[in-house]
């Protein structure tokens, strides 16, 4: 997985919903930009957050794009989020997807509670509740993947999914002594990435 969880995560946050919008007003429009842009990301990884770069680059826009990224992750739609979300009807494939779509949307919330120690400090906790039900939503799942290296590969998305989950808490310490939120940013957007690979390897192997 890409150290720089953008490379992975501004086509489905930032400019997907916007496909989504122009779909209701020109369908074939959005198909085009959205079966180009799909293939320049399988050539050239990272092409959509290079070109979002150079946007607000060109602009001269002050503007924290992890910060942005990580706000706009609450604001997904549905038919935005559809990449990650399993179509299994079974109980535990629904927590799972239950699960995986909490913990993004608490994740969100950083940016806007950061500044705030005691509301933030609750927000951790409510972080670290959520991580370690998804985890257990993970595992619940795993027995329904047939083959064992469907289930190995499910296995390795999760011990990739707890290393970065360990990387945040270690950069929230960091974060109380020296104040830096946008590593904040950067590793919660990490978290949002590996959850959403758990979410597509589960959907490969399972539908």
């Amino acid at each position: 997985m890409s150290e720089n969880p953008l490379n992975s995560l501004i086509l489905p946050i930032l400019i997907r919903p916007i496909l989504v919008q122009l779909e209701k007003r020109d369908l074939y429009a959005s198909q085009q930009i959205r079966a180009a842009l799909t293939k320049s990301e399988q050539l050239f990884p990272g092409f959509s957050h290079e070109l979002i770069k150079g946007i607000i680059h060109k602009s001269n826009l002050n503007v924290n794009i992890n910060e942005c990224c990580l706000k706009l992750q609450s604001n997904l739609s549905d038919a935005s989020d559809l990449e990650y979300k399993l179509n299994r009807t079974e109980d535990s494939f629904q927590e799972l997807n239950r699960k995986s779509v909490a913990l993004k949307r608490i994740l969100s919330r950083i940016p806007d509670e950061i500044s705030d120690r005691r509301t933030f400090l609750e927000t951790i906790k409510e972080i670290a509740s959520a991580i370690k039900k998804l985890l257990d939503a993970v595992n619940e799942v795993v027995s329904f993947i047939p083959g064992i290296a469907g289930k190995q590969a499910v296995e390795q998305r999760k011990k990739e999914f707890v290393k970065y989950s360990k990387k945040f808490s270690t950069t929230l310490k960091e974060y109380f002594k020296e104040g830096k939120a946008d590593d904040v940013y950067i590793s919660a957007l990490c978290l949002v990435n590996a959850t959403n690979q758990i979410m597509i390897t589960v959907k490969s192997k399972c539908e």
